[in-house]
């Protein structure tokens, strides 16, 4: 269901000027990651909240309730295409490959390269110190920060940003939604809609 949300917003992801980073949907919570060259700021995550909100309304993709997070990536970040991949050569990545794959499911190296296909992961914990996948045989790949005294110190591991909401569709399989305005409060509503500011 991830691949087909992602190939459904990313054109409205893009339309705002962003890139669409990662889709996940688990625990009631469809979180939709974006960034864009020098960090995403409020006013992009509101705009890409109400463009994906307006999508998923039209849509539908989403049986059952569920609440709708637009949020910036935090320093460590999902890799889903290509492009994600080639600007993450160099770097340590976790890899979770899928259950037909042999091996280990869990490996975690450096990623020495990566082209359309498939990338390469370097680490002594691999037989041969190396090991060539294709895009098709992870299940989730995320970059790795390395905790140290050469490394930035950030305020947080999470996410810098997010705009959660429950509009439209989200909104009306939501029996109570959650508004942030500073702090958290919990708001029911008769006809289960809550309205972004």
């Amino acid at each position: 269901m991830a691949d087909d949300l992602f190939s459904l917003l990313e054109p409205t992801v893009v339309a705002c000027g962003l890139e669409l980073v990662d889709v996940e949907h688990r625990a009631g919570v469809l979180l939709v990651t974006v960034d864009r060259p020098g960090g995403v700021d409020l006013d992009g995550l509101t705009e890409a909240n109400r463009a994906v909100s307006s999508v998923l309304d039209e849509h539908d993709p989403i049986p059952g309730r569920y609440a709708l997070e637009v949020s910036s990536p935090g320093v460590e970040r999902t890799l889903r295409t290509p492009a994600h991949f080639a600007r993450a050569v160099g770097g340590t990545v976790s890899v979770k490959t899928r259950p037909q794959v042999p091996g280990e499911r869990r490996l975690t190296g450096t990623l020495a390269a990566a082209d359309d296909e498939g990338f390469e992961l370097t680490s002594d914990a691999l037989p041969g110190g190396r090991v060539r996948l294709g895009y098709h045989d992870v299940d989730r790949v995320r970059t790795v920060f390395e905790w140290g005294p050469s490394a930035a110190q950030p305020a947080s591991k999470g996410p810098t940003s997010a705009v959660p909401a429950a509009t439209g569709a989200a909104a009306r399989r939501r029996p109570g939604a959650v508004e942030q305005t500073g702090k958290t409060k919990q708001t029911k509503q008769k006809r289960k809609q809550v309205t972004t500011p």
